[in-house]
């Protein structure tokens, strides 16, 4: 019954809503900017556009990275021009940055600055474990550091955008345009948490749980999960990364409107990290069913300032052509369908919906 009731609820919030782009009344250009443009995070992000899930009228992308992160941006350059993809620009950003000028005007502040003025909103996706120095903490076993300068790049950015704790005289960029809008998925919400003064549990099993196998953590209750740990026992490709679980979301507002009701959606997660205590002016959106592991952040005073520890965004959740298995013995079976049988799937195209709104509506002073 609960299924079936979220299902209803949603599809009235959602019904009609992708019959048409989102219209914004200023023939000018919405800038979005997207932090860490691989070739995989465009080719999603595109599809999103591509089926009205993402709609905002005038849409300009710019791909921002920094030149020292490991990835092959060349992919991207290829990727755009064999797709012909014109709306979707790369800009990298080569100046210096380290750990120890996070937090404080650096050689990328004007950078930032100059990206915010000309830009609408900015989005930052999920990526591998953040070093535990820019939160002043040793380093776990268990944390894996893979690209330490997108990270420093990322952290410093947001800092720029909303400010921390770590430099309460430092007056962040949203004070300027407090409706710009700001999401963060998974490692994006994450550092969006570091980067105010906030905290990060290295590792959700053996510090929430007191699990120390993987044997363990595959019999906990299957919410207590947040990626699929069937990997770590098989080399089997067609396995999901992540885990399909429930959250708990008190009230809605901030995801998909001004609908204001629980909610208990079905979710997809790939993360072993999660936050501990928050960063400056930051709230509680969505917990876990336990309660133990935050899932959504929003902000006390920049009302479109949104970080989901959830993926909304993977291709798997929306093409029901993409198929894999929750563990080795499953049948194949698409992510979009496990969420359209709980009830959920409306759930994920209303956060789409709302963040287009929130994109569409902002100010166009670009000044």
């Amino acid at each position: 019954m609960k299924k079936i009731l979220i299902g209803i609820i949603l599809s009235l919030i959602v019904l009609g809503c992708f019959s048409q782009p989102i219209i914004n009344s200023n023939s000018d250009k919405i800038t979005l900017l997207l932090v860490h443009p691989t070739e995989y995070n465009l080719n999603l992000f595109n599809y999103l556009v591509e089926k009205k899930i993402v709609s905002v009228e005038n849409l300009e992308i710019i791909g921002v990275y920094h030149s020292m992160e490991v990835y092959d941006y060349s992919q991207s350059e290829r990727f755009l021009d064999s797709m012909q993809i014109n709306y979707i620009q790369l800009q990298m950003v080569s100046e210096n940055i380290m750990a120890e000028n996070i937090y404080q005007k650096n050689s990328c502040s004007d950078i930032y600055s100059e990206l915010f003025k000309k830009s609408n909103g900015i989005l930052f996706f999920g990526g591998p474990d953040l070093p535990s120095s820019i939160y002043n903490e040793e380093t776990s076993l268990l944390t894996e550091i893979s690209d330490p300068y997108r990270h420093y790049f990322e952290a410093s950015f947001l800092f720029h955008l909303l400010g921390g704790k770590q430099n309460m005289d430092y007056k962040p960029l949203l004070d300027q345009k407090p409706d710009y809008t700001v999401y963060g998925i998974c490692l994006g919400m994450q550092t969006m948490n570091v980067a105010t003064g906030g905290s990060m549990i290295q590792d959700i099993p053996t510090e929430i749980y007191s699990l120390n196998s993987v044997e363990q953590v595959l019999l906990q209750n299957s919410n207590s999960r947040h990626r699929n740990y069937n990997n770590n026992l098989t080399v089997n490709s067609e396995l999901f990364a992540g885990h399909f679980h429930e959250i708990l979301i008190p009230q809605t507002m901030s995801f998909i409107g001004d609908e204001k009701m629980e909610l208990s959606p079905l979710v997809y997660s790939n993360h072993h990290q999660a936050i501990e205590q928050l960063g400056k002016n930051l709230i509680v959106l969505a917990t876990s069913v336990d309660k133990k592991i935050i899932e959504a952040i929003g902000h006390r005073e920049y009302p479109n300032v949104l970080g989901i520890q959830f993926h909304p965004e993977g291709t798997y959740l929306h093409n029901p052509e993409i198929k894999y298995k929750v563990s080795p013995n499953d049948l194949l079976m698409a992510g979009y369908d496990i969420l359209k049988n709980h009830g959920s799937y409306d759930f994920h195209l209303a956060i789409w919906k709302e963040f287009s709104r929130k994109l569409s509506l902002q100010s166009q002073d670009k000044k």
